[in-house]
């Protein structure tokens, strides 16, 4: 229940704070006093956008703020699963900066406008004065019959199971048309991996062979080098280097008698000579082991021109690149080959969802189907009462073959208001008056079906008057009886059945237009009501239509 609504800096409002009851609390007014200005306030607290045009000063914050008392709604639970603190007056409050910045808050705590929008459906309902173009909405004709089911753990597991079945739709076609695609490059990507894996490629062969095919090419240079080192350190008749150096050798033997250090000198040349001589024996066996091999040239010359044939034709840069394709052919066969087994297990996972969604959809379709003459005949018997004696309402309930995100139902409301004619679309053949009319019976019985704690009329009552409008007030005050109804209205016959009155009105302060709410006494009342019965010249007759329609007796 609403308790309490803080506003300021909103459109006309500087400020202001109203407190609400329990009951039937009306609203009233002039046009443009600034009524539904208090509505626009309050579709904030629900979650609507809203942007900086709100700001009556532009260099000032806009706050909203509303308590509401959830004791009795079990909410608990929403609260555990947002992660915030559970007050049994909770608060509620949005800003909107100058900047254009918009924050929610409950209990103090920032939220998402996802989440207020969540719990604002749980407390509040507030029908505008264009809400009756809903009445002809296949989504709004259907929550009505399914409020009256009883049924919303069953809407909400179709929901979820219809919405697993859709998904699991799309990713079997994708998976099949995909399997389709990839079936036609099986054959390709199979003769692409066939090709490099015949290859029998190895990371470091490229570089390998190119070393050995340089020196193939250059064997002759390579023997003759390699031969004339040999034959300069040991074979040379001119003086080999390893000959001179055995000469040194005695010659430091000589001397050592007569210079110790030379000891030292001829052993560094021995080792030098020991070196030279086994390098000069290695530098004969590789020189007469180096020849031309055509045979291995051509083997390498063939190896090559295949590597540089498969790195030209997958356009990469070396064998790495060529061995990196590989694998990922290798994947995508992989993964083509997987495709029956993942096709098999979607369409196991899609055949039992199916089974789900039709069996729920089976249920849902004997619920709306159970309730649906309850319906029709309780908003007859309203509209009767709200003055349309040849009222006929109809329920239409046409069944779909193939599962919807609201079952295999497709729901018509059917309204005629005269009995010579056929009940018709209501958007077809109800007239404003009656429009009202009916969906003020519709949202009685919701209201009564659904217990939402609050629940704010903006002129319901348009196009009815006289007999009928008091008619419609007695509903809407029996409303009040069971919860929170906030009413807007022109209508003195409805205006008198509240709880508590509210005046909204406009004042001019140094010429800034600025919209005030003010709660009326009994007697402020009266004379409220006598204005909304014969405008602003009063009579002592409105006086006491006014106190008639209150059931004050008397002048007081």
């Amino acid at each position: 229940m609403l308790k309490l609504l803080f506003i300021r800096n909103y459109a006309l409002i500087d400020e202001l704070e109203m407190e609400f009851g329990p009951g039937l609390t009306i609203l009233s007014g002039e046009t443009g006093a600034g009524k539904s200005i208090i509505l626009g306030a309050l579709d904030l607290i629900t979650g609507k956008r809203a942007d900086t045009s709100v700001l009556m000063d532009k260099e000032r914050k806009c706050v909203v703020e509303a308590a509401f008392d959830i004791r009795h709604y079990d909410l608990q639970k929403f609260f555990e699963e947002e992660d915030l603190d559970y007050e049994e007056v909770t608060t509620i409050r949005r800003e909107i900066s100058p900047a254009g910045k918009s924050r929610a808050f409950i209990n103090d705590t920032p939220v998402t406008l996802n989440v207020l929008q969540r719990l604002g459906a749980g407390l509040i309902d507030i029908h505008s004065q264009h809400q009756g173009l809903l009445l002809a909405s296949g989504a709004f004709q259907m929550k009505v019959l399914d409020a009256f089911t009883g049924g919303d753990e069953l809407i909400e597991a179709y929901r979820q199971a219809y919405g697993q079945y859709r998904e699991t739709q799309r990713k079997y076609k994708e998976l099949t048309e995909a399997s389709q695609k990839a079936a036609a490059d099986l054959d390709y990507y199979r003769f692409q991996y066939d090709e490099l894996e015949a290859a029998a490629l190895k990371a470091d062969e490229q570089s390998e062979l190119e070393r050995e095919m340089d020196l193939l090419e250059h064997t002759g240079e390579v023997r003759n080098v390699l031969l004339t080192a040999w034959h300069t350190l040991l074979e040379d008749e001119n003086g080999a280097v390893v000959n001179r150096l055995k000469g040194l050798l005695n010659a430091l033997d000589r001397i050592t008698a007569y210079l110790p250090e030379a000891k030292e000198y001829r052993d560094r040349i021995e080792s030098a000579y020991i070196d030279l001589k086994d390098l000069a024996s290695e530098l004969e066996v590789k020189g007469n082991d180096t020849e031309y091999d055509p045979a291995r040239a051509e083997e390498v010359q063939e190896r090559l021109n295949l590597i540089w044939h498969l790195e030209e034709k997958h356009r990469v840069a070396d064998v790495a690149g060529l061995l990196q394709l590989q694998e990922e052919l290798a994947r995508r066969i992989e993964k083509i080959a997987s495709y029956d087994s993942e096709i098999a297990k979607t369409e196991e996972t899609l055949s039992r969802l199916k089974e789900e969604v039709w069996t729920m959809g089976e249920k849902l379709s004997q619920l709306r189907a159970g309730v649906k003459e309850k319906i029709e005949r309780s908003v007859i018997a309203m509209l009767h009462e709200l003055g349309i004696p040849a009222a006929r309402f109809v329920i239409e309930i046409n069944r779909s073959d193939e599962p919807g995100p609201l079952g295999f139902d497709k729901v018509s409301f059917l309204f005629s208001a005269n009995a010579q004619v056929a009940p018709r679309e209501i958007g077809k053949v109800a007239s404003g008056g009656e429009l009202s009319r009916l969906m003020l019976s519709l949202k009685s019985l919701l209201t009564a079906s659904t217990g939402l704690p609050t629940i704010i009329f903006d002129e319901i009552d348009t196009g009815i008057s006289g007999d009928i409008a008091d008619r419609a007030g007695e509903i809407i005050a029996r409303m009040g009886e069971h919860m929170q109804v906030i009413n807007i209205t022109h209508l003195p016959q409805i205006a008198s059945k509240g709880r508590d009155h509210y005046l909204v009105y406009k004042t001019d302060d140094n010429g800034h237009t600025r919209t005030r709410v003010k709660k009326l006494s009994s007697q402020e009342r009266i004379t409220e009501i006598a204005k909304l019965l014969s405008g602003r010249e009063l009579s002592e007759a409105a006086f006491q239509n006014a106190r008639e329609l209150l059931g004050i007796s008397g002048k007081d």
